[in-house]
């Protein structure tokens, strides 16, 4: 079975040319060569204009069709031209997977008047002001669009609550007040109840706009063929819509969808009971693995690598792990910035690229730029790369065994030839590990991947040989 790896195919500082469609759909063919088998694209619709990234999402059956704020393109070009690039990567046997905006809504044409009551952003439970009528952008009449594709217009009780008063100019978070309004219960606990996140939230408990995702999706999916959906801000969505979304879309699509969850959070207990409330519907970015590899990146020697894997999903959950070093939310000046330090993404990438466990993600900003500055880690990812896809197989035994260097063994299989590999890593001096693969193994001769090791090594009469590393950096060592 090919291993998987899925590409997040945008950053945050993108150049707003609507140019990345046309980058995306030429790119195609060398994100097949070099193993990429699913693509997550940014949210491909209508956001605030032409700069806006996609979470300020304004109208999602808008793909760069129609002249809407100040644009026809998005960010990333026009309708006509994200077709082509999911064309391109069809053909070059590449799912597509949409970045899904539900939460909130953004942009909104002409203000409202209603009966909002402002709460207290740490607890979002406890009321700091009597309930009054305030006035805010919660009218999206979609004046370029029209009724194609959907008649559906949002007004204030679409939503649970916002965040501006344009009666006051205050900023703060309201609660709507109104018939069968109030917070979603199944959302993240944090300060006191997240159902609130930004702009417009979303009322998926509103049976008329439960409805109207539900029929967009599958318009998405009838439209433009997608393979499955990135759910944005998962955290802050009441589990049972989601969870009825996805077994919606799979009921309609005539394929099988893919799906992956954002719920950023350190808290493995909350990301497995996640999972479990879903049914599995859904895999989850295995964020404790990347605040491991963030604090590793930021202690230097100092950090025990014995626990590189502590509280990480891939442990717990592997089959529901997508694992990741960083991200559009994690990279520099981003609202949850933790960007892993340059001299350990090597070590990252080639643990969640090589393990046995979990589905790995490489970020635009890793393999291409961010913010318009070139990566340097493309060499490496690219070795990586070639080494999932040729030896990285068979069962898996993990070295945790020392705190600076530590190796990851994987043992191959008969489906491969000559599959298999080992990975030391190290965040101090130079390392050896003493390792025996066993007898029919025996006068091997073994060379490392990555360059770093100039020398070649013969296992003994009983596969056994000491593999060396050199210090900060990885050596994957495979058979010649």
């Amino acid at each position: 079975m090919k291993n998987g790896v899925l590409f997040q195919y945008f950053e945050w500082n993108l150049p707003a040319d609507s140019q990345l469609w046309n980058q995306l759909a030429r790119d195609a063919s060398h994100l097949a060569r070099i193993g990429i088998s699913a693509v997550w694209i940014p949210p491909a619709y209508k956001g605030g204009g032409i700069n806006d990234v996609g979470y300020g999402a304004y109208d999602l059956y808008d793909f760069g069709e129609f002249n809407q704020k100040g644009t026809v393109a998005t960010k990333y070009g026009t309708r006509a031209e994200l077709e082509t690039a999911i064309k391109a990567l069809h053909d070059n046997g590449i799912q597509v997977i949409l970045d899904t905006v539900f939460n909130q809504k953004m942009n909104g044409d002409s203000p409202e008047r209603f009966i909002a009551q402002p709460v207290d952003a740490g607890n979002r439970m406890n009321n700091i002001g009597a309930p009054r009528q305030i006035e805010s952008f919660t009218s999206f009449e979609f004046p370029g669009r029209g009724d194609k594709y959907s008649p559906f217009k949002w007004h204030w009780y679409h939503f649970s609550g916002v965040d501006y008063d344009n009666l006051t100019g205050d900023s703060c978070i309201f609660r709507i007040v109104g018939p069968g309004k109030g917070w979603s219960v199944g959302v993240d606990q944090e300060n006191g109840n997240y159902d609130f996140l930004m702009g417009n939230n979303v009322d998926v408990n509103n049976p008329e706009v439960a409805n109207e995702l539900i029929t967009w999706g599958c318009w998405a999916l009838d439209t433009f063929g997608f393979d499955g959906f990135r759910m944005d801000a998962a955290k802050h969505i009441d589990y049972p819509f989601t969870k009825r979304f996805l077994e919606m879309m799979r009921q309609h699509s005539s394929k099988p969808l893919y799906a992956v969850s954002e719920y950023w959070s350190e808290n493995t207990d909350l990301l497995t009971g996640y999972i479990d409330r879903l049914e599995g519907a859904t895999d989850l970015f295995d964020v404790p693995l990347h605040f491991n590899f963030y604090r590793a990146s930021e202690a230097g020697e100092q950090f025990d690598m014995r626990t590189i894997l502590d509280g990480a999903l891939v442990m717990s959950q592997p089959q529901h792990a997508v694992t990741f070093v960083d991200n559009h939310d994690s990279q520099p000046g981003s609202g949850l910035t933790s960007n892993v330090q340059d001299w350990f993404k090597p070590l990252a990438y080639a643990l969640i690229l090589l393990m046995q466990d979990g589905y790995p993600i490489i970020f635009y900003g890793d393999y291409y730029s961010e913010n318009r500055v070139g990566s340097y880690h493309r060499r490496i990812i690219d070795i990586l790369l070639q080494a999932r896809n040729q030896y990285a197989y068979g069962s898996q035994t993990l070295l945790l065994d020392h705190p600076s260097t530590i190796a990851l063994i994987r043992h191959g299989d008969e489906a491969h030839a000559n599959s298999g590999l080992i990975l030391l890593m190290t965040n101090g001096d130079n390392g050896t590990k003493d390792i025996t693969l066993g007898q029919e193994h025996a006068g091997e001769i073994w060379h490392e991947l990555t360059g770093s090791i100039p020398y070649s090594i013969t296992l003994d009469n009983n596969g056994h040989a000491p593999f060396s590393v050199n210090a900060g950096k990885i050596a994957v060592w495979v058979k010649s």
